[in-house]
């Protein structure tokens, strides 16, 4: 019987004394032409959630503009060789691919080198959409992924396991979230109204956002701040669940400063101190 967890996860202890090695260092995997945007913000909204190091994986063309959006991280150019994307792979201690990563046959090889890390990985946006094309099988330890979809996204994954349209309703959502969950055997967090997460045998609802969310970067947002937690070793279904209580409160708070309407990517960024105060 499926279980719903009612108890919100806290946020990983942070000595006072710490250095920038104890607080995680995230890979964020992504961008290309016309998409510097989504994994500067996917790694701004990583540090603001207090990881250590960030690193942005993107090809040489593109790294420095997504750079000068995000110049904290620190970037990985892919060339003709992939060795500094695979070493990097190999030290940090999570990864989130996907945001602005595009269908090519580099995010292709990008993916697939992803999925073999041993990290706990996050995997959203076109990343999610080569698994559902078949690009990339997933093929990880059980519940070390969680996989961020929006309604679409979720319907086109919904194919790999004899699924149909994504339901509107609440019990409709939540059953094909568990489905993709158990099919996978990772952890499932369906975005939307009432935001959906589970591992298959327990499930969560997220209490908090509003329509200032739906706006362009909000879920590469989303992406950042999950792929710290697990980087602070929060297991997957806990670290998916507190990213989206604290990342809809941000958006709340950048909602009640600029309007719903109004606000933007980075207004939600700017509000994530405030939001894990609270």
């Amino acid at each position: 019987m499926m279980k719903q967890a009612t108890q919100l996860p806290r946020l990983p202890p942070r000595s006072s004394h710490g250095h920038k090695g104890l607080f995680g260092r995230v890979l964020i995997v992504g961008g290309s032409e016309g998409m510097v945007g989504a994994p500067a913000f996917a790694a701004l909204a990583a540090l603001r959630t207090g990881c250590g190091l960030v690193y942005i994986a993107s090809t040489e063309a593109v790294l420095p503009f997504i750079l000068g959006v995000a110049p904290e991280a620190v970037g990985i150019p892919i060339g003709r060789s992939m060795q500094r994307y695979l070493a990097a792979i190999n030290a940090c201690d999570a990864l989130a691919i996907g945001p602005g990563l595009g269908q090519s046959s580099l995010a292709t090889k990008l993916l697939q080198a992803a999925l073999k890390a041993s990290a706990p990985l996050l995997i959203d946006a076109d990343a999610i959409n080569l698994i559902a094309a078949g690009a990339a099988r997933l093929e990880r330890p059980p519940l070390s992924t969680v996989l961020t979809p929006h309604p679409g996204e979720m319907a086109r994954l919904a194919k790999l396991f004899g699924a149909g349209e994504v339901p509107e309703d609440d019990p409709g959502r939540l059953q094909i979230a568990v489905a993709a969950a158990r099919h996978f055997n990772q952890v499932i967090l369906l975005k939307g109204e009432k935001t959906i997460i589970t591992d298959g045998h327990r499930y969560a609802i997220s209490a908090t956002g509003d329509s200032t969310l739906a706006k362009a970067g909000s879920g590469d947002i989303l992406s950042g701040i999950v792929a710290t937690l697990l980087g602070q070793k929060l297991d997957a279904f806990d670290a998916a669940w507190l990213g989206a209580h604290y990342h809809g409160k941000a958006g709340e708070l950048a909602g009640q400063t600029y309007g719903m309407r109004s606000a933007l990517a980075r207004n939600i960024i700017d509000a994530l101190p405030q939001a894990l105060q609270r």
